[in-house]
């Protein structure tokens, strides 16, 4: 027999092997659960890289051009330098050497768009045109003249050619071509052949002939938008008093023409703009990015740009300011995002630790037999390791990948660090546990109930421990807030305050089980005494881990269902301030009065129930003092009805409309006082006394009747609120429509027939807007998936406990069974044994959640999280935590619901089977 065969027959059969062939559902199902947790663990940060970085960049791309391109700038080359030298420098060749350097002395993460960057020579000062055929405001229009590159790939003509220049143009050169853009040409009456004279030039002014009319292929890109004059032509006030204005616009000169800009009087400089590159750019190179454009603008990098640009460079940019506003809002944000991730991991974390607990518990027979037959700690450790680690591992491997695939543009160290985590714990959770257990070889096993066990000082002081770390993490949330993401005592509270509840109604357990054992002793059947019974025994660990993962879940789903619904009340409420109703339609600034057919319009449209008409008058006047100073605010003159009820319903400064109206006999008309609700702090700049307004609607005399904080018209300014009827014009200058659902395209579709210039704003559509910053989108999913994960795990934890009892609930059953308990009865049995402890962990999660919700609120600002922007709306008072109902009472109820089918259908299935199978030697006792 060869040797080979000799050794495998004499050989033991592998312990790995052997354990997962035997149990293969348990290993598969332990498998998921590690695949799933560690899939959360590995996309949880990259989903908070994914959408911060999604955010960066989007802050950048959403700011003005202006304000985000880099500009390196130099002084036209000094008057001491020969005048061919000076010429030479500012050419294409010369400026297209210098943007190449300085492009490579670009220090890192700060990188450049190529395709919107440019180069060229410009006037600083705006030079007049001279013709009196221009348009003229109060002086003659001013002009930018610049030669810049790229014209032909960034513009389609329209009409004529692109300019050129003919010859060898100098700074002596007095004729030269330029091209403008259509809005120019529009404003400034300009066409091919135009000629201006632009002063400026010494002697004789710059003939400029307009050759070609262009179109911006990307108007709103860094070619055109960081100096906006090249695109639109607006207007410019001078310094005198009155203020003289005029229209300011660009000539865009051919490259191989700048030298002639170094004979005008405009100040000519050089420049190289870089507009950024965002592709990639990622959120954790804030730090650098902010720190390298300090450098540039007065650093060692401005130095090494000198080099290539001249000593007297200088680098500008306002990059750092929207870099920095992304910043404060991602800094509130992440720490309120830090507390949902934080309870969802240790939920987690109880759960893997119940799933080894099963494992455990399932198996301590085997355990405690290889114990005293001799069976040492670490080996036994050693194998239980081995063999879970055959599991966990490639589990968690493959939730690390599945979230790798799944979260893209994230860094990879934090996933495998959370996944590495998940596999630690399952691996490590069944050798403890066995190890712990069975630390020294038992006949028996020793009795461990909630009857029975007595709390020693040991845990005693660690529950005073997690209750002091508890009390002190919710008085410094809320004494400073979720001020970094960073403070973990800060993050853990949700999760302290449940295990505290959680600790607490261990303790308890045992007290209503046995007032309820009490009457059931003396009823006449047996089902409900033998189940509360039967609760009142349960194992300490059997109670205390499912108790704490339920409560933990629950207080998470809680806490995030929560948040989220306070963040969508802000929303709202946003919303609403930003509209004052359902919709708006008003002219450009609500200054005009509206078409007299646009109200007849807006109410034929289908689900519009009402339209409220108002007078917004924002330049209305108030005499205040002797000297004849005025003070501004804004009047509205609105019927007091319709007006009345429109803030009833939106819940912005309801009043009855009797506060409008006239009392005594006297109708309502113009020279009279007029009742009027004012704002706070506009009622107390009026007082009392009657006071003389003065507006575009006529003057008018009125006396505060009632003071409101808000109202539908105007929502975020001081307001004084009249009946229209007493005002010289009252022609509406706005329109408030209410409805269930309404149509905002039907809306602009029925005013644009009725009126030109009129502009709709949707209430749906405002809200709409708020969601769509990846920051707060990115928090917001965090958050759902915080929820449902919760949920889901509690739902897990139930599962769990459930199984551990079964096997002892199906042989219970059968002893019964064979004493003449009915099959109806053990039905009833098994239905009852799981509610007490499903209840007591369903009342306490509710509890808990509710009191972490409370506790919590004042140190949580949802503000930054619901809102995209602060900037240009009307703040939102009250964004904070409050309780959500739904999210206490549907994870609560559906544990209830469960635990009841679970148990009714272990008792279906138990029921199916005869006692003597559940009763066979060496079967669960």
């Amino acid at each position: 027999m060869a040797w080979w065969r000799q050794r495998t027959e004499r050989g033991v059969a592998p312990w790995v092997r052997t354990r997962l062939r035997t149990a293969p559902g348990a290993a598969v199902a332990f498998g998921v659960l590690v695949l799933v947790t560690a899939f959360l663990a590995a996309a949880l940060p990259r989903a908070l890289d994914a959408y911060e970085t999604k955010g960066l960049r989007q802050e950048i791309a959403g700011a003005p051009p202006a304000a985000t391109s880099v500009e390196l700038s130099a002084p036209q080359p000094g008057l001491e330098i020969a005048q061919s030298t000076r010429e030479k420098a500012v050419r294409p060749p010369a400026l297209a050497a210098v943007r190449r350097a300085a492009l490579a002395r670009l220090p890192a993460p700060l990188r450049a768009d190529t395709t919107e960057s440019a180069y060229g020579v410009r006037t600083s000062k705006s030079l007049v045109g001279l013709n009196h055929w221009l348009p003229v405001i109060d002086a003659p229009p001013r002009f930018t003249l610049v030669a810049q590159s790229g014209l032909a790939a960034h513009a389609t003509v329209r009409g004529g050619r692109l300019p050129i220049a003919t010859g060898e143009v100098t700074a002596d050169t007095r004729k030269v071509e330029a091209a403008v853009t259509e809005a120019t040409a529009r404003t400034l009456r300009l066409r091919v052949g135009s000629v201006i004279d632009v002063d400026g030039f010494g002697g004789a002014p710059l003939v400029v002939r307009i050759t070609g009319i262009v179109e911006p292929r990307h108007p709103q890109g860094g070619y055109w938008s960081a100096e906006p004059v090249l695109r639109t032509p607006g207007v410019a006030a001078d310094a005198p008093v009155p203020p003289q204005f005029h229209w300011d616009a660009g000539l865009l000169l051919a490259p191989g023409a700048a030298p002639v800009l170094l004979g005008s009087q405009g100040q000519p400089e050089l420049y190289w703009r870089f507009a950024p590159a965002t592709d990639r750019l990622t959120a954790q190179d804030v730090p650098g990015l902010v720190s390298r454009i300090a450098s540039l603008e007065g650093g060692p990098e401005l130095l090494r740009m000198r080099e290539v640009a001249g000593g007297t460079a200088a680098v500008a940019t306002d990059l750092e300011t929207v870099v920095g506003s992304y910043t404060t809002t991602r800094a509130a944000i992440t720490p309120v995002v830090a507390v949902g991730a934080f309870g969802i991991g240790a939920v987690a974390a109880v759960v893997l630790v119940m799933a080894g607990g099963l494992v455990a518990a399932r198996r301590a027979a085997e355990l405690a037999l290889l114990r005293a037959r001799g069976g040492s700690l670490r080996g036994i450790a050693g194998r239980l390791l081995a063999e879970t680690a055959v599991v966990a591992v490639p589990a968690a491997a493959a939730g690390l990948l599945l979230a790798v695939l799944t979260v893209d543009e994230a860094r990879l160290l934090p996933a495998v660090l959370g996944a590495s985590a998940v596999a630690l714990l399952a691996c490590a959770v069944l050798p403890v546990r066995a190890v712990v257990a069975h630390r020294r070889p038992r006949a028996h096993a020793e009795r461990d109930d909630l009857a029975h066990a007595r709390p020693g000082r040991r845990r005693t002081v660690a529950e005073l421990t997690v209750l002091v770390l508890a009390v002190g993490s919710v008085v410094a949330l809320r004494r400073r807030g979720a001020s970094s993401a960073g403070d973990l005592l800060v993050s853990a509270a949700p999760v302290l305050v449940g295990l505290i509840a959680a600790l607490v109604l261990v303790r308890l357990y045992p007290l209503p089980l046995r007032w309820a054992a009490r009457p059931a002793a003396r009823g006449r059947g047996v089902v409900g005494f033998l189940s509360l019974a039967r609760a009142g025994r349960s194992s300490t660990v059997g109670v205390a881990l499912p108790l704490l993962a339920l409560l933990l879940a629950l207080t998470t789903a809680a806490f995030g269902g929560s948040v989220l619904a306070g963040v969508s009340d802000a929303r709202d409420r946003a919303a609403l301030l930003a509209t004052g109703a359902d919709a708006r339609i008003a002219g450009p600034g609500e200054v005009t009065p509206l078409p007299a057919g646009v109200a007849g319009a807006v109410r034929k449209v289908a689900g519009v129930r009402a339209v409220t008409a108002v007078r917004i008058e924002r330049t209305a006047e108030l005499t205040s003092g002797g000297a004849g100073a005025k003070e501004g605010l804004t009047l509205i003159g609105v019927e007091p009805a319709s007006y009345a009820r429109l803030a009833r319903q939106t819940g912005l400064g309801a009043f009855p409309a009797e506060v409008l109206k006239p009392k005594g006999a006297q109708g309502a008309g113009t020279g009279r006082v007029l009742n009027a609700v004012a704002s706070p702090g506009l009622a107390e700049r009026l007082g009392r006394a009657p006071r003389r307004i003065t507006s575009l609607a006529g003057d008018i005399t009125v006396r505060i009747a009632a003071v409101r904080s808000r109202t539908p018209a105007a929502p975020g300014a001081d307001f004084l609120l009249v009946d229209a009827a007493g005002l010289t014009h009252s022609d509406p200058t706005a329109l408030l429509a209410t409805g269930a659902a309404l149509d905002a395209p039907a809306l602009r579709a029925a005013v644009r027939g009725a009126g030109k210039g009129l502009t709709v704003t949707s209430r749906d559509e405002e809200r709409a807007a708020l969601s769509d910053a990846p920051l707060q989108a990115g928090a917001e999913r965090i958050y759902t998936t915080a929820a449902l994960a919760g949920a889901g795990y509690a739902v897990l934890a139930l599962l769990l406990s459930l199984l551990q009892s079964a096997p002892e609930r199906a042989a219970l059953l059968a002893r019964l069974r064979t004493m003449g308990l009915t099959s109806r009865q053990g039905r009833r049995l098994l239905s009852l044994d799981a509610l007490p402890q499903a209840l007591l962990a369903a009342s306490g999660g509710m509890l808990a959640g509710w009191a972490t919700v409370r506790l919590l609120a004042p140190g949580i600002d949802l503000e930054r999280l619901a809102l995209a922007t602060a900037a240009g709306r009307v703040p939102v008072i009250g964004a904070s935590l409050r309780t959500d109902v739904w999210s206490l009472l549907l994870p609560a109820a559906g544990t209830v619901l469960l635990a009841w089918a679970v148990a009714v259908a272990q008792a279906w299935w138990a029921g199916r089977r005869t006692s003597i199978t559940e009763l066979r030697t060496g079967g669960m006792r």
